[in-house]
């Protein structure tokens, strides 16, 4: 029996460096659970905020940010809207925290790190970054 592909939606989460080792330990599969203070889990629907954030708030928080991408089953996500944080293209999903190890389960394929940032330092596009069509 053959199933169905699955169409996708890609996002992106910008991450530090303890949260890209907690991805790291799942075999590149997973986001970890949320921490009691972070009651959702927010990725955004374009890569450019997505450099945003890591660049302009992971660097100074944690010394380096990453930019991971990502493919989730499109008609699973679709439950969640999307939500506009800012300007036009502030867009990200918020997913509670609970409902987590299921998107999890929807994520398909593999997790992967696109962009990494340091302080005054240019961006590096990691390898397996794909150019934007």
């Amino acid at each position: 029996m053959t199933s169905e592909p699955v169409s996708t939606m890609t996002l992106w989460r910008p991450v530090g460096p303890d949260e890209l080792a907690l991805v790291e330990a799942s075999g590149w599969r997973a986001w970890p659970p949320r921490l009691p203070e972070q009651p959702i889990f927010y990725p955004v629907l374009n890569e450019d905020y997505a450099i945003r954030i890591a660049r302009d708030w992971n660097v100074p928080a944690s010394g380096v940010g990453y930019v991971t991408r990502f493919e989730v089953d499109a008609d699973f996500v679709a439950r969640y809207p999307v939500q506009q944080a800012g300007g036009r293209t502030i867009l990200e999903l918020w997913v509670p925290a609970e409902e987590l190890a299921e998107f999890n389960a929807h994520i398909v394929g593999p997790i992967e790190v696109t962009h990494e940032f340091r302080p005054e330092s240019r961006p590096e596009s990691r390898p397996e970054s794909r150019p934007e069509s």
